[in-house]
C-alpha cells in the first residue's frame, strides 16, 4: 500500500513538473517615463511594439522620482497616473503599472524589474527605451545585471545613432518630436494642445488648471 502512494505521489509530481514546463510564458512590455504628462509620442511607441512583437500587454509605467542628475520637476502623482488612465482606458492593449509609485523614491529600473520578475515568475519583459536614451544605458544602475532580467527595446530617435554593445531590439515607430516639455511650455503660454494629447487628457489638464505656471 505505502509502495503503491509513493508511486501515485511520484507520478503526480512528474505531472506537475511537466505542466510547468510546458506552460506558456507571458510577454508584456514597459514604457517607463514621468509621463507629464502622457502624449500621442508615448501612446504610439507602446501601441506600435506590443502589436510589433506579439505582446500580450504594453504597461506604461510612471515614475515616483526619476534617478537621473538633473531630475524634472513634476505635478503629483496622482494627477500623472489619473491622465495615463484617461489615455489608455479604450485599448485593451494598454495598460498602467503602478510599482514605482507605490514604492516611493527614485526609480531605478533594475529594482523595479527584480520586484517585477518576484511577483509575476512567468512573464518575460521588454524594456521600451527612446533612441536618445541608447548613449546613456552604459550610466544605468546595475546595467549589466539588469540585461539579465529585460529584453531591451529601442525606438529610433532623429540625429541618435542605434550602436550599442547591449542586446536591443530595433521597432521602427512613426518618427515625431513631441516632448511633455513643450506642452506644458504651450500650456503655460495658453496655446492650444489639441492632438498632442489625447482629447480626455487635454480636458483634465484644463480643467484642473495643470502647468499653468510652468
Amino acid at each position: 500500500m505505502a509502495m503503491a502512494i509513493k508511486k501515485k505521489n511520484r507520478t503526480l509530481a512528474l505531472v506537475e513538473e511537466e505542466k510547468s514546463e510546458t506552460t506558456i510564458r507571458k510577454q508584456v512590455g514597459l514604457l517607463g517615463g514621468a509621463f507629464n504628462p502622457v502624449h500621442i509620442t508615448h501612446l504610439i511607441a507602446a501601441d506600435q511594439v506590443g502589436r510589433g512583437l506579439g505582446l500580450e500587454k504594453v504597461f506604461l509605467m510612471p515614475s515616483y522620482t526619476s534617478p537621473h542628475i538633473d531630475p524634472k520637476p513634476t505635478i503629483a502623482s496622482e494627477h500623472r497616473l489619473k491622465m495615463l488612465q484617461l489615455a489608455i482606458e479604450d485599448n485593451p492593449l494598454l495598460d498602467v503599472e503602478t510599482i514605482e509609485l507605490e514604492r516611493g523614491g527614485k526609480s531605478y529600473t533594475y529594482d523595479t524589474l527584480v520586484a517585477l520578475k518576484e511577483k509575476n515568475p512567468d512573464t518575460d519583459y521588454f524594456f521600451i527605451i527612446g533612441g536618445d536614451m541608447v548613449d546613456y544605458l552604459p550610466t544605468w544602475h546595475r546595467i549589466d545585471e539588469l540585461v539579465d532580467l529585460v529584453q531591451f527595446v529601442g525606438i529610433q530617435r532623429p540625429g541618435y545613432p542605434k550602436e550599442t554593445p547591449y542586446p536591443l531590439i530595433w521597432v521602427d515607430v512613426p518618427l515625431m518630436e513631441i516632448s511633455s516639455t513643450m506642452i506644458r511650455q504651450k500650456v503655460a503660454q495658453g496655446c492650444s494642445i489639441q492632438y498632442f494629447v489625447p482629447q480626455k487628457v487635454n480636458q483634465y489638464i484644463q480643467e484642473m488648471g495643470l502647468y499653468r505656471n510652468d
